[in-house]
This record gives C-alpha cells, sequence and structure tokens, in this order.
C-alpha cells in the first residue's frame, strides 16, 4: 500500500486522493510524515518545587508579625494585607498571607467579639389567681392570601382564666398596652408578674412603660424557646384544633364574635382537667371550695348507697396548689 501511495504521490497525484485511492488515512499519512516527539513523563505534583519562590522562615514570620502587631491583630487577613499595601509594605500575596495564617491557625474570626450572656430561664410560680398572667398574640386567617387579624390573649397561669382578649386588624404596641391595661382594670388587680415571648408588641415600649408604672415584673421566654410560654401557646392550640375552628373569617367582627363565644364558654362553661375539673371562672373568683364541698357530697352519698362498689372512698378531684412555668427540677445528688 505504501508503494502504490508513493507512486500516485510521483506522478503527482492530489494527497486526498492518494489517500482515497490506496485506503489510507489522512491522519495516518501526515502522521507518518511528522512523528510526535518523544516527551519526558510528567513530574508528580507532589515532586514539583519551586525553590526559587518560596518562603524563607523569616520571611513568614514576618508575615505572622505584622498580622498580629497593633491594630492588625482585631482585622481581618484580607484588610491587613490591603492596609499594608496601602502604607508601602507588600509581604506576600493574600493567598500566601492566609496560607501563613492557617498553618499558625490564625484563620478563625479574629477580630474582638461582644459576648452575650445566656438568657436567664424563665422560673415562674403563682399559687393563687392573678399572680402571674401569660400573654401572646397569634393569627387568624382573613378573607383572602396575605389578610390576618391578630387575636391578643391574656391567661392566668394559675386559674386558667382569661382576664382579657381582643382582636385587631393589625398588630400595634399601643394596642397592646391599652390591651393589658383594659383587662387589669376589668380584673380588679394586678398581678404581680406579666410573662410573654420576645415579639415586638411584648418588647416594645408602651407595654414595658406601662408594667414598670403599675409595678408589674417583665417576664420574657428565651429566644426560639416556645416551651418558656407554655399556658397561651396550649390555649391556642386547642382553640385552633376546634372542630367548628373557622378555615377563614371575613371580617373582624366576624372573628371577635367567634372569639367572644369561644372565651365565654372556655371560662364559664368547660372543665378544665389541670384545674380539678373546674371551670377557670370558678377557680379564679373563688367558688372552687363550695363546688368541691357539693360534688363531695354527692360522692359521700354514692358511697353511702353502695360502698360495695368502691375500692376507696372517693374524694374530689384537688386542684393543684401551685403552678409553675419551668419549675425548678431538684439536684440529683452524686453518689
Amino acid at each position: 500500500m505504501t508503494v502504490a501511495f508513493d507512486e500516485l504521490r510521483g506522478a503527482q497525484v492530489a494527497t486526498t486522493s492518494a489517500c482515497a485511492l490506496t485506503g489510507r488515512a489522512r491522519a495516518t499519512h501526515y502522521r507518518r510524515l511528522r512523528p510526535t516527539q518523544a516527551r519526558r513523563p510528567p513530574i508528580p505534583q507532589s515532586e514539583r518545587k519551586a525553590p526559587t519562590q518560596a518562603m524563607t522562615p523569616a520571611e513568614r514570620a514576618a508575615v505572622l508579625l505584622a498580622l498580629n502587631t497593633g491594630e492588625n491583630a482585631d482585622l481581618s487577613i484580607g484588610q491587613v494585607w490591603v492596609r499594608e499595601l496601602d502604607e508601602g509594605r507588600y509581604w506576600c500575596s493574600l493567598s500566601s498571607m492566609y496560607r501563613i495564617a492557617r498553618a499558625a491557625g490564625q484563620t478563625r474570626e479574629r477580630r474582638s467579639q461582644a459576648t452575650h450572656p445566656a438568657k436567664v430561664k424563665p422560673e415562674l410560680l403563682a399559687d393563687a389567681p392573678s399572680q402571674v398572667w401569660s400573654w401572646d398574640i397569634t393569627k387568624l386567617r382573613g378573607p383572602s392570601k396575605g389578610v390576618w387579624f391578630h387575636l391578643y390573649v391574656l391567661i392566668d397561669i394559675y386559674s386558667r382564666y382569661n382576664p382579657g382578649w381582643t382582636v385587631s386588624p393589625r398588630e400595634d404596641s399601643e394596642l397592646a398596652k391599652d390591651f393589658l391595661s383594659e383587662a387589669i382594670r376589668i380584673n380588679g388587680s394586678a398581678p404581680h408578674t406579666v410573662h410573654a415571648d420576645r415579639g415586638t408588641s411584648m418588647t416594645s415600649k408602651p407595654v414595658s412603660a406601662l408594667l414598670v408604672d403599675l409595678g408589674i415584673t417583665r417576664s420574657h421566654s428565651r429566644p426560639r424557646v416556645s416551651n418558656d410560654n407554655p399556658f397561651s401557646e396550649a390555649q391556642f392550640k386547642t382553640m385552633k384544633y376546634l372542630h367548628d375552628f373557622p378555615k377563614n373569617f371575613n371580617t373582624v367582627q366576624e372573628a371577635r364574635t367567634f372569639c367572644e363565644g369561644l372565651f365565654t364558654e372556655y371560662n364559664h362553661v368547660h372543665r378544665h382537667s389541670g384545674i380539678g375539673w373546674h371551670t377557670p371562672a370558678s377557680v379564679h373568683f373563688g367558688t372552687a371550695d363550695a363546688i368541691d364541698d357539693a360534688r363531695q357530697a354527692t360522692l359521700d352519698a354514692a358511697y353511702a348507697a353502695h360502698p360495695e362498689r368502691f375500692a376507696r372512698r372517693p374524694t374530689t378531684p384537688k386542684i393543684p396548689k401551685q403552678s409553675w412555668i419551668n419549675e425548678p427540677q431538684p439536684e440529683l445528688q452524686s453518689t
């Protein structure tokens, strides 16, 4: 094939035609004309060195000294590099300065940082009504997407009574202040502590000023700890999981009408398991003892009529003597 190809080329036949007639690939023809020069094997990356570019130990020490001298010690590495450059001093490239700092363990946050003490865990005790109130705001879905009504609710953590609630088309600190003030007026006495989360209305100046003026202790949940406000959160869940809770409210007045019925039922009709199966209003206004006496008389009559039906003499459920937000746990004694 090579002889035939050479004869065709000697007869001035074009290379393309000669390749086509002899079945030779043109790439093969040109590769044989210009064979690839032998190359030395590549140097492994681990063995590649540039001794003329490497910084000496003294130079690296000088870079570290520049990073940690004076005001540079409180600056990021990029800030140090460019400020030194502005002063006419070039130590190395920015990437090299990062590598030197990384080798010395100095690439973490170099600036002085403000420290914030951990928020104190609220530990609140009530052993009678009107001592500790908790409050929160929840959203009620309005007539269209993005429209919400805001439900403000207070709850007494001992009696579970709601001394105040209101529905507003917006959340507002002045409204929150008036809401608290009116609830205290209607209740006839102020609690010694009002607890809430850290919402904008709860921590606002109008609300804070009102509580300070009344001598009421302000208490707030820790950030991102919903369990610090359990009574309000539990009541909102109970409300929104009612079988007849509306999917949405068309007007503020419609929401207020629903809440009027809800809180009247909750305060005066609903028997709460956490307060000895009494209504919150009964515990709040001090009629629970008389109701317990009547219940006990009924149980005593039932026991007298059929004592064989009871393993022991029945007694009425008792109201817990204390109600806590974050009751302190006794420390375990080391053995």
